[in-house]
């Protein structure tokens, strides 16, 4: 099998990657120019280039592929420019998938996120089936996400694209170089950046998990279907106290409250407006974690046969990574 992978030099599409390759499949992976290159180096795949938000590329690299597994996305939680994010993560992927039905691609992978899932306000787990609307998402990113899924679906029912949808949550693990928002929170909790915390949970889940949550998906999946691929869920106060633990410190103690982790938000924001570079923490992550983060990936397991490790290893993981990554740069 051939499979084209898009966004393999991040961080869930290098787990996807490396996963087919495992399975003894070929890979080519679609990076765009400038792209950082770290996390497929050592992998053994064709790389070509192309651009999602301006289409560049995009016939060439799905020519002769037997499946897509699209995970490239444009994920950040601030963006001065809502519009560039929409164009690579609605506007991208519409192309990219017709560009792949036109192909005769026969099997297509949609990697979307539980950002698109709806939160049960009571705090029990969402599902593939919870009540979410547009008004409901948190920013350009949510937005962004759940516009691409709602096409994506609608390719698969009217236009008869073979799409399955895998919704991951909050994947932590090896190779986040960049990092992700959640591999950032876990760096400045191991090199105690992370004094304080908000009340709120995610779904944590190992990126190899996910990554093999992909390939059952493109095996055992039905078309039109989506599938959460999570873990366990935490308190955030439980994930910094097992960082803690790995690590020899001691675990936060104070909680903000929301309304000031808000303020200390919309400050990090206007300076990051004025002077350049990224917020370390955003009003909208602060709007997210007003609501605990919980999801169930019942569906996934049952139908597909997923099967996640225990939280408490994809910390671990995570946190040795990180310790090892601040080592080679020192």
């Amino acid at each position: 099998m051939k499979a084209l992978v898009t966004g393999a030099s991040g961080f869930v599409g290098a787990a996807v990657a490396r996963a087919l390759l495992a399975q003894g499949a070929g890979v080519r992976t679609m990076l765009r120019s400038g792209s950082d290159t770290r996390n497929v180096e050592a992998l053994d795949v064709e790389v070509v280039t192309g651009d999602l938000r301006t289409g560049d590329g995009l016939a060439a690299a799905v020519r002769g592929c037997d499946a897509l597994f699209h995970v490239a996305a444009d994920y950040r939680l601030w963006v001065p420019d809502p519009e560039v994010m929409h164009a690579t993560n609605v506007d991208g992927s519409v192309r990219l998938l017709r560009a792949a039905m036109d192909a005769g691609v026969g099997r297509v992978v949609y990697t979307s996120s539980v950002s698109a899932v709806g939160i049960v306000v009571d705090g029990r787990p969402g599902d593939e089936s919870t009540p979410v609307s547009i008004d409901q998402m948190i920013g350009a990113y949510k937005r962004s996400k759940f516009l691409a899924e709602r096409h994506v679906m609608t390719m698969a029912r009217d236009d008869g694209c073979p799409v399955v949808i895998v919704n991951p949550s909050t994947p932590i693990g090896p190779g986040d170089v960049k990092p992700t928002p959640t591999g950032r929170l876990i760096d400045d909790a191991v090199h105690g950046r992370m004094p304080a915390f908000v009340d709120t949970g995610l779904n944590i889940v190992h990126v190899d998990d996910v990554a093999v949550g992909h390939l059952l998906a493109f095996e055992r999946g039905t078309v039109g279907q989506r599938y959460i691929l999570g873990g366990e869920n935490l308190s955030l106060q439980e994930i910094l106290r097992q960082v803690a633990v790995l690590v020899g410190r001691r675990p936060p103690r104070v909680r903000i409250p929301h309304r000031v982790a808000l303020g200390i938000a919309h400050v990090a924001e206007g300076w990051a407006r004025v002077f350049g570079g990224v917020p370390q923490v955003t009003a909208d992550a602060v709007r997210m974690s007003e609501k605990k983060m919980y999801f169930s990936s019942n569906r996934a397991m049952r139908e597909l046969g997923y099967a996640p490790r225990p939280a408490a290893e994809a910390i671990a993981d995570a946190v040795a990574w990180f310790r090892n990554a601040r080592a080679d740069q020192a």
